[in-house]
């Protein structure tokens, strides 16, 4: 319970009332030009969502929209081929035929298109995301302005609220996946980001080699690729205003979202040994408090006063977590907070389990 009090009260409180960011209308630093990147495979109907509202982006600086088509099977070529007609100079495609064996399809894919891009500045956003504001473009790159001049670029990438329980926990799973890698960045400790909502530089792509150090890795191509840059110490900020955020459409089957999770927890292996105690520390000590929990219910000594202090525990932690929620417009319903709480370190368990006892994943 204290280790989970000391990350509250040091990384997660802190982080949900920090300064406000400036506005997309404050005065900035909009003049250098930035290549958007889009992976899709399959994705017409995405894209057909998705890049109306990239062109739509209010950015006084130019901007390209790079689309990879990676062996898609719809009309996704089609689509991209007569928007790259009409807008010549804004949209570019790159089609990938084949993957060679044994690499990862996704980096290998994103690796051809970082170097059709024409700019130094490079924005990513997955195929099945729409990007919150029309300002989008204009806050991430702004990123690029803190630390003397960052060379990467975190983001938050939420999921569109729905009916139903499970709904409810991938956005709270979301929410504290955020609340670790945005507050740890922000502390000074950054281990990871999400490829929905991710910014870096041409140069810092090139410190890291690209994906060579996991090319062979179905997944990690934005945390293990921040895992890299932070080695060659490249600067990283953190950009987490509402209007700077991407959105998703969740998983809509249990078995759906359980994919996806074994899929983006596999690459925590490759974390380097302080981000995993960091991490694991955290998570280690929520499913211990559960599992103690679970113990003390059916011991009669001292059940009052632990009763006590398991209640003022979650009743802090939820106020915590609840503050995080409206600062990152990922809104949660405060009364389940306890509920997707246990929940989330439950499942947590159950997909480290499930990940020792299988490894085999695959990319869609």
């Amino acid at each position: 319970m204290l280790v989970q009090l000391f990350y509250a009260t040091y990384f997660f409180w802190p982080f949900a009332r920090r300064a406000p960011e400036a506005p997309a209308d404050a005065p900035g630093p909009d003049a250098e030009p930035v290549s958007i990147v889009v992976c899709a495979r399959n994705e017409l109907d995405n894209l057909r969502r998705l890049l109306p509202l990239l062109l739509q982006q209010d950015y006084p600086a130019a901007f390209e929209i790079v689309l990879i088509d990676d062996r898609s099977e719809d009309d996704t070529y089609l689509y991209a081929q007569q928007l790259a007609q009409y807008y010549p100079t804004t949209v570019r495609l790159v089609t990938i035929g084949r993957t060679p064996d044994g690499f990862a399809p996704k980096k290998y894919a994103l690796t051809l298109g970082i170097k059709a891009t024409r700019y130094a500045r490079l924005l990513f956003t997955d195929a099945d995301c729409i990007p919150a504001t029309n300002q989008w473009l204009r806050l991430m790159q702004r990123g690029f302005a803190q630390k003397d001049g960052a060379d990467l670029v975190l983001g938050f990438s939420a999921y569109t609220e729905a009916p139903g329980f499970l709904n409810q926990l991938i956005r709270y799973e979301t929410l504290l996946t955020a609340a670790q890698y945005l507050s740890f960045a922000w502390r000074g400790w950054p281990y990871m980001g999400v490829g929905r909502n991710l910014a870096y530089t041409r140069a810092c792509f090139t410190a890291t080699k690209g994906f060579a150090s996991h090319i062979r890795q179905l997944s990690g191509d934005d945390d293990l690729l921040v895992q890299d840059a932070v080695r060659q110490h490249q600067r990283v900020a953190v950009v987490a205003d509402p209007s700077a955020h991407t959105l998703s459409e969740p998983a809509e089957t249990w078995a759906a979202w359980w994919r996806q999770k074994r899929r983006h927890l596999s690459a925590g292996r490759a974390y380097c040994l302080a981000d995993r105690l960091r991490v694991g520390t955290f998570v280690l000590a929520n499913m211990l408090f559960y599992l103690a929990t679970v113990v003390l219910v059916f011991s009669p000594n001292n059940w009052v006063s632990l009763a006590v202090v398991w209640l003022l525990r979650t009743l802090f932690v939820s106020a915590v977590y609840a503050r995080l929620s409206r600062r990152l417009a990922q809104p949660v319903i405060v009364g389940l907070l306890p509920v997707l709480d246990a929940v989330y370190f439950v499942q947590y368990l159950a997909l480290g389990i499930s990940l020792f006892l299988n490894r085999t994943l695959r990319w869609k």
